[in-house]
């Protein structure tokens, strides 16, 4: 699909240029602007092909997404029956990138998908307590198929080469992708280190694959502001 980011990395924005019958998915809220031919849809952020049963279902996977998974209930469908385009931009200043599916598995931390176009399946997959302690919350999405997906940081993103063990500080996660997988550790100096370093515990991945990390961390960011704010 034709698109441009552009005042990246640290403000970027995503330009979809949808030709007659194209539809791209984003993100509930993201939309800048659009040419007025564009139509915009509102569906639940689930499948619900099949009926009332399928219906339900999807209305249940929504709500999850929405609770435990970081996502919106809904997202917004925009197609354009003669031609144009549709502006997005993530919630936080940062790098928008974009990766083009074919066939391959990408998880994405919480908030950092925005939008995708073509036959993607988007799913839940379970962190458990390894991934509360990562402060990524109990829930990641699981991205496969052939299409294209934009996805969003707090910040720039860069991506590393893993081929055996490589340590990413908690909240700096955006993604993974790969034969790899994470435990939960302290960053390292003992009981001295895990209290007075400011590096608290990490995410130890391990195997061959890919890891995408954030250059800013939302949640130092919270803590920063914190005691500033009244009450």
């Amino acid at each position: 699909m034709q698109h441009a980011i552009t005042h990246g990395p640290s403000f970027a924005m995503l330009r979809v240029d949808l030709a007659a019958g194209e539809t791209v998915v984003g993100e509930a809220g993201a939309m800048v602007a659009r040419h007025e031919p564009v139509r915009m849809a509102v569906k639940l952020n689930a499948s619900g092909q099949g009926g009332a049963w399928a219906f339900l279902k999807a209305l249940l996977v929504a709500l999850l997404r929405k609770l435990i998974g970081g996502e919106t209930f809904f997202v917004n469908h925009f197609s354009a029956p003669t031609g144009g385009s549709v502006w997005l931009a993530p919630p936080l200043s940062g790098q928008v990138v974009h990766r083009r599916l074919a066939g391959e598995l990408i998880v994405l931390s919480t908030g950092a998908y925005l939008a995708h176009a073509g036959n993607l399946e988007l799913k839940l997959k379970f962190g458990g307590l390894r991934g509360l302690l990562a402060k990524e919350g109990a829930f990641f999405l699981a991205i496969q198929g052939h299409g294209d997906l934009w996805y969003s940081s707090y910040g720039g993103v860069e991506t590393i080469d893993v081929n055996g063990s490589y340590l990413v500080d908690n909240g700096h996660l955006v993604g993974y992708e790969g034969d790899v997988t994470f435990t939960i550790r302290t960053a390292g100096g003992g009981l001295l280190g895990f209290a007075a370093s400011g590096e608290g515990l990490v995410c130890e991945f391990t195997g061959r694959g890919k890891v995408h990390i954030q250059t800013r961390n939302l949640g130092s960011l919270v803590s920063w502001l914190s005691p500033m704010l009244p009450g």
